[in-house]
């Protein structure tokens, strides 16, 4: 009667450390140019030593610009975050994947992608987004600053365990939702608090028909939902992905790997604390319209009023959005103009992610007065990217074809949505000033960016257009 986490937890915990917390293995540790790069510093500065280099990884993607030929010093302010990265992985031996180089990339997409984040392992890293990799169903969290460390240091953590919740997408997904829209719908039905304190598995039968890429984006926003951690049960879809990889098992090694991955799935009578059931059938695409995830409607669905809210503090939180998004309740939100399309980020930047978009693309230019980037999520999906001619379809449409890195998801690079444009956007966080001072970010699937980029407004992809 265990849950999987239950099973993931268990198999890694080491010992009761008090004050209702166990101290737990922890398996792989990434490191970027933001806070890996201060923990390695920290590390040094304390006199600590990497007692196992080699289940840590790092790589530059936060700081670092994305302009076409660019270097650490690109963007000045980030130099110096991107040379304590690489002073600290050459001091303790750790593999870097530095920039220009395979491999390097945005640290949730280059490593899946490389085999780093496996079935079952537990997964850390100094960034929220670390649930990413739970779509491999890995037990991956982000820490903070002084975790990371520890982590690194000891290959440990002292951890309360979290409790479990179990989403459950039913039926299947209809035509133009993609995961983005359901864990978007599932944050608006159920709110970015309704996971604190919860490790979330996401399951179901429209789960279990998603490729890998996109039950990736599902797990990315499960911290926007509340939850540390959130993962899928891995299955021979995710078996068949991981093989072959540069970090995945291999021969003998690879059929013991298997066996005990096989085993990776809650017990058909377990019990959870919280268990939500989701219509897959009925997500249609979906679209933030303020400044939390959890203002999110269906693209064909009216702006909603504050009046609507359940509570005094939601209606205050709701007129304060739309004044900041500069829109009016009970109009459509398809239609608003748009100014700036962005196509990247952890969420969605991996080749599937691209291709989606390029389909859209095809054959259409950039409205005027759109500024329309392409971020690929790592030096491999550009690369693959371009191999299939997905530059050449973006080029000719108008959009900028740019190197791996965060971007315009984070705008820690110099990179930024100017003041009062209005943005659709493929990443995880429209918060105010998220991707820039006083921008309007609209969160939305691949495939709704590409239609927003060359309408030149919010657009449903379900409708000719």
């Amino acid at each position: 009667m265990a849950t999987l986490f239950d099973k993931l937890w268990q198999a890694h915990r080491i010992a009761a450390a008090g004050r209702g917390q166990d101290l737990i293995h922890i398996d792989r540790i990434l490191l970027h140019d933001l806070s890996g790069a201060r923990a390695l510093g920290e590390v040094a500065e304390k006199g600590y030593r990497v007692p196992h280099p080699e289940l840590a990884f790092a790589t530059p993607d936060h700081a670092v610009a994305t302009a076409p030929g660019r270097t650490a010093e690109t963007f000045a302010r980030g130099a110096a975050g991107v040379a304590m990265l690489r002073d600290g992985a050459n001091r303790h031996g750790i593999r870097l994947f530095d920039l220009g180089q395979d491999g390097q990339g945005i640290v949730h997409v280059m490593g899946p992608e490389l085999g780093i984040v496996l079935p079952g392992l537990t997964v850390v890293c100094g960034d929220s987004h670390t649930c990413t990799n739970g779509g491999l169903g890995a037990l991956a969290f982000g820490v903070g600053s002084s975790e990371l460390t520890h982590a690194l240091a000891t290959q440990t953590l002292r951890l309360a365990k979290p409790k479990s919740m179990r989403v459950r997408f039913d039926g299947a997904f209809p035509p133009g939702t993609t995961a983005k829209d359901a864990v978007l719908h599932a944050i608006g039905a159920l709110g970015t608090g309704a996971g604190a304190g919860y490790a979330i598995e996401w399951a179901g039968s429209a789960v279990r028909a998603l490729p890998v890429e996109q039950r990736l984006t599902l797990c990315n926003l499960s911290i926007e939902m509340g939850a540390r951690m959130g993962f899928i049960a891995p299955d021979e879809t995710v078996f068949d992905w991981i093989a072959g990889r540069d970090f995945a098992p291999k021969g003998a090694a690879w059929d013991a790997a298997l066996a005990a991955w096989r085993a990776l799935r809650s017990d058909d009578d377990a019990r959870f604390d919280a268990d939500h059931a989701i219509d897959a059938g009925g997500i249609a695409p979906q679209v933030t319209w303020g400044t939390s995830p959890e203002h999110v409607i269906a693209v064909d669905a009216p702006i909603p009023a504050p009046d609507a809210a359940p509570d005094e503090a939601r209606r205050k939180a709701w007129a304060d959005a739309l004044a900041y998004q500069g829109l009016a309740p009970g109009r459509p939100l398809a239609g608003t103009a748009v100014d700036w399309v962005f196509i990247g980020s952890c969420t969605n930047a991996r080749l599937s992610d691209l291709r989606e978009a390029a389909a859209i693309v095809r054959g259409r230019r950039v409205a005027e007065g759109v500024s329309a980037w392409v971020v690929p999520g790592s030096v491999r999906v550009k690369q693959a990217a371009e191999a299939e001619g997905l530059d050449r379809v973006f080029r000719e449409a108008g959009f900028d074809w740019r190197e791996p890195g965060c971007s315009l998801c984070v705008a820690a690079n110099g990179e930024a949505v100017p003041p009062g444009a209005r943005c659709v956007s493929t990443s995880n966080r429209n918060f105010v000033g998220r991707q820039g001072k006083d921008a309007r970010t609209h969160l939305a699937s691949p495939a709704m960016a590409a239609a927003a980029a060359v309408t030149g407004r919010i657009t449903d992809i379900r409708r000719p257009f």
